[in-house]
């Protein structure tokens, strides 16, 4: 079955239509680079052929290349797997190479066969590379549309010619967003930037583009890059222009990334070098930079995480069996900040949604909250008015239980106390139908005794939204003891339709997710009062790519949430309870006032915005730094094996079932270095016995919470690693 279907008309013009058959969205196979390729070579051996159309069968141009063909990339390659990638982005370089010469006398530059790019929609990735290698792109008036080329996001780079003639064709200032930024733009805004050429009706599309094609002359089918005298606009690196520009891109990767990424430094230096010499060796750089990229276990990782696991999850890897179970009307009690926004995220997916609070101001507030967010999205014109009254008219705010007739889900999001979670539960239940699911949103309380207050035990779960649930991906499911499929599958139905990423967990104190935060953020407080430089402990963390360090961290949630949870904890924990140290910085800190970001007061100073000032002083004077400071590595290993441990328990203890939720859980909900894709991945790179002698000596040195788990000393054992061991599991 064909990929590219190829056709001609009366007027001599060949149109190469894009179209994979069963697939909403077109992507890249190495075979359908093969046949584009015999496409090409078909009208460029034609006399009759007078120019060619590359276009698409489907409502968008295409998707990119297909990621899972990119992860199996290296494996493909055989014993030198260096050399079979650079041989096959190669091969790629020149099936685009051959569109942009078109058959044009290599000296003369005359006699080529014109080549337009038609897109009518969405163009990403491989899908704006082939047009950028054409030489005109022509799109649709589409404003849903997205043009750009989004790979650093997946932790690799445009390459397959993307880098080289975006920077070309725009200079390095100009392509930068789009390049280390993975800028998408609507078609209008591309051709602002210089992306693309032309933005015309849809209707007119095929129509201007064959126009174009017999008009078009000689001159308008060299690329700037091969004309004679070509200069890269805003200069190359020994230009006094560019070589400012190179120097800023360079401390500006740096400063972003921390050296983490090596996406966002190879795609600089394939630029950098690049600019120096002709195109056609450009191009070999960017290959072999590319395969770089590509041979580091990063790239394989990230793109694991968080395009194939994270897809898998989103599509229901892990549903149970059972029939269609998205939600019609949607039941919230509770109309707080957390409350509110899952109203809004509803109303927003198209879901009716009734807001109950104990007072009906409150519920007027919650429905308010989603005006507020709508406005903003107004004022960066991403709402229209009548989308904005769309959405509010699905939230009806009410302090009447009975409104929650017809509801098939009710979230209940009120305070973390069992006796109000009690009472609530029990007013939900006598007024939903005997059908319907009853979700928790809590963070800590476990869901199976919540369960309790339920007549329908089977029929509740936990649905654990993190703060702000509009910008935060991640919704982990919690599945209480006597929770049944139908729970299971409606909660991620409704995730699915909020067009969030779920992962569904076993009951246990605190989760998964904040089961693992809690001990980074214990272990960075831990080192505070051991002495270790406050400022040591926040850019170690950052060094090794979480996005917030443990202390900032705390500084967002509050600390005196933290010192709820530290009470709550010791009383069920008893004398097994091991955070007593912590405990001094956490309650001091509660005296004195400095509860956090919210207080404008934490272990970091606030101006009057709410605006961070550095680290606050007070806390060197309270835990004065030891004049004998431990070295980077010593406390990058202490916290990140805080949280990998904590996971590989929660694997062990059966609360996670699915190393690919702990992976894409943890880049989600906390920002677990996402370079590393995922503790479970990170593990795996560092190799099992390697990590279980660092744990060994962390053990020794700072006691049992290192210890290795069983897991991963019999991995090391027997040299496993855990996406072998689910490979061999699936096979």
């Amino acid at each position: 079955m064909s990929d590219f279907h190829y056709s001609t008309d009366a007027d001599g013009i060949a149109t190469i239509s894009w179209d994979i058959a069963g697939k909403s969205m077109n992507v890249l196979s190495m075979e359908g680079l093969a046949e584009l390729e015999a496409h090409i070579d078909t009208a460029l051996g034609d006399g009759a052929v007078k120019g060619v159309i590359i276009t698409s069968g489907k409502p968008d141009f295409a998707g990119g290349m297909d990621l899972n063909v990119i992860a199996k990339m290296k494996d493909m390659a055989g014993d030198q797997p260096e050399k079979g990638l650079f041989d096959g982005i190669m091969s790629m370089h020149r099936c685009l190479r051959k569109i942009e010469r078109a058959g044009m006398d290599p000296k003369t530059l005359k006699g080529g066969k014109p080549v337009v790019a038609a897109l009518p929609g969405t163009a990403l990735g491989i899908g704006l590379e082939i047009p950028l290698a054409c030489h005109r792109i022509i799109a649709a008036d589409n404003p849903k549309a997205k043009i750009g080329l989004p790979e650093i996001m997946v932790g690799i780079f445009p390459g397959a010619g993307g880098t080289t003639r975006l920077s070309r064709k725009l200079g390095a200032m100009g392509a930068a967003p789009f390049l280390l930024e993975g800028k998408l733009s609507e078609p209008k805004k591309a051709k602002s930037a210089g992306i693309i050429d032309e933005v015309v009706p849809g209707a007119e599309l095929l129509a201007r583009a064959k126009e174009w094609v017999l008009g078009a002359k000689d001159a308008d089918l060299v690329k700037p890059w091969d004309a004679k005298g070509y200069k890269m606009p805003g200069g190359a690196p020994y230009h006094p222009a560019g070589f400012m520009t190179f120097v800023g891109a360079s401390a500006m990767i740096n400063g972003k990334t921390q050296g983490v990424y090596p996406a966002a430094k190879a795609l600089l230096s394939a630029v950098y070098e690049g600019a120096m010499v002709p195109f056609d060796v450009a191009l070999k750089i960017e290959a072999r930079w590319f395969v770089n990229v590509l041979m580091n276990p990063s790239s394989s990782a990230m793109i694991r995480s968080l395009f194939i696991n994270k897809e898998a999850l989103e599509k229901g890897a892990n549903r149970p069996e059972v029939a269609d179970e998205r939600v019609r009307k949607l039941g919230v009690l509770g109309a707080g900040m957390m409350g509110a926004g899952i109203a809004y995220v509803a109303a927003n997916a198209g879901i009716e949604v009734v807001l109950i609070d104990a007072d009906q101001a409150a519920a007027e507030r919650g429905k308010g909250y989603s005006e507020g967010l709508l406005d903003k999205g107004m004022k960066r014109g991403k709402v229209t008015e009548a989308k904005k009254a769309e959405v509010l008219g699905r939230i009806t705010p009410t302090t009447d239980y009975a409104a929650l007739s017809g509801c098939d889900l009710v979230v209940e999001a009120v305070f973390e106390d069992p006796k109000v979670k009690a009472e609530v539960t029990a007013k939900a239940e006598a007024a939903i139908p005997e059908t319907a699911i009853f979700a928790t949103n809590t963070s800590t309380l476990p869901i199976s005794d919540l369960a309790k207050a339920s007549s329908r035990p089977e029929q509740f779960i936990g649905i654990h939204f993190f703060s702000p649930v509009d910008k935060m991906l991640l919704v982990e499911i919690i599945r209480g003891r006597e929770t049944g499929d139908r729970a299971v599958a409606k909660a991620l139905d409704f995730v699915r339709q909020i067009r969030k990423t779920p992962i569904v967990v076993n009951d246990a104190r605190f989760f998964y997710a904040n089961r693992c935060i809690i001990p980074y953020i214990n272990e960075g407080m831990r080192m505070v009062r051991e002495g270790v430089a406050p400022a040591l402990v926040e850019n170690a963390a950052k060094l090794m790519g979480m996005p917030l360090g443990p202390l900032q961290l705390v500084d967002e949630t509050s600390l005196d949430l933290g010192a709820k949870i530290a009470k709550a904890t010791r009383a069920a924990m008893g004398e097994a309870y091991a955070d007593g140290d912590v405990d001094e910085v956490v309650f001091w800190m509660v005296e004195e006032g400095r509860l956090g970001r919210k207080t404008k007061a934490g272990f970091y100073a606030y101006d009057e915005a709410g605006k961070r000032q550095g680290l606050w002083t007070g806390l060197g004077e309270k835990f004065a730094p030891a004049s004998d400071q431990p070295d980077l590595i010593e406390v990058q290993h202490r916290l990140m094996f805080a949280q990998a441990l904590e996971a590989v328990r929660a694997l062990e203890e059966g609360v996670l079932t699915d190393i690919r939720e702990g992976d894409v859980g943890a880049i989600l909900g906390w920002g677990f270095a996402p370079w590393s894709g995922g503790p479970f991945s990170w593990l795996d790179m560092l190799g099992a016995p390697f990590a279980v002698a660092v744990c060994e000596d962390l053990e020794a040195r700072f006691g049992t919470r290192f210890k290795a788990p069983a897991l991963l000393q019999e991995m090391a054992q027997s040299g496993r690693s855990f996406y072998a061991s689910r490979a061999s599991m699936a096979a």
